[in-house]
């Protein structure tokens, strides 16, 4: 899912090589082979957090907090796909234009985006 996602992200922002940063846990699809080739091919920085250390990388341990708890613990998805669209509805419809953050100074990544400022977040 991750591998999809990437491309799909890169295409409806489509950054300059070099100037992302992706952080992410040490979860098995972030370490996988093919993301790692991803992150390469379209000049990524990957950046993990320490083994058992989820302040490293506190943002996006945030967004994964998020995403579980208002999202996918309390769903049951018969398909990847439906998995899938679910996710990526939750993060363009609901996460990235109307959940404010602390870290961005309380506005949505959208907001933040919008403002000028570079959003790092998912």
């Amino acid at each position: 899912m991750v591998c999809d996602a990437l491309p799909m992200a890169l295409g409806s922002r489509q950054p300059e090589p070099g100037q992302l940063i992706h952080h992410s846990d040490r979860g098995v699809q972030y370490v996988s082979q093919a993301f790692r080739k991803l992150l390469q091919v379209h000049g990524i920085e990957g950046s993990m957090s320490g083994k058992g250390d989820c302040w490293d990388n506190a943002v996006v341990e945030s967004f994964f907090g998020s995403l579980k708890s208002e999202r996918i613990s309390w769903r049951s998805y018969q398909t990847r796909e439906e998995a899938r669209a679910d996710i990526v509805e939750y993060i363009t419809m609901f996460y990235n234009s109307r959940h404010l953050h602390s870290y961005l100074d309380y506005q949505s990544p959208d907001e933040f985006e919008k403002n000028g400022q570079l959003a790092n977040v998912a």
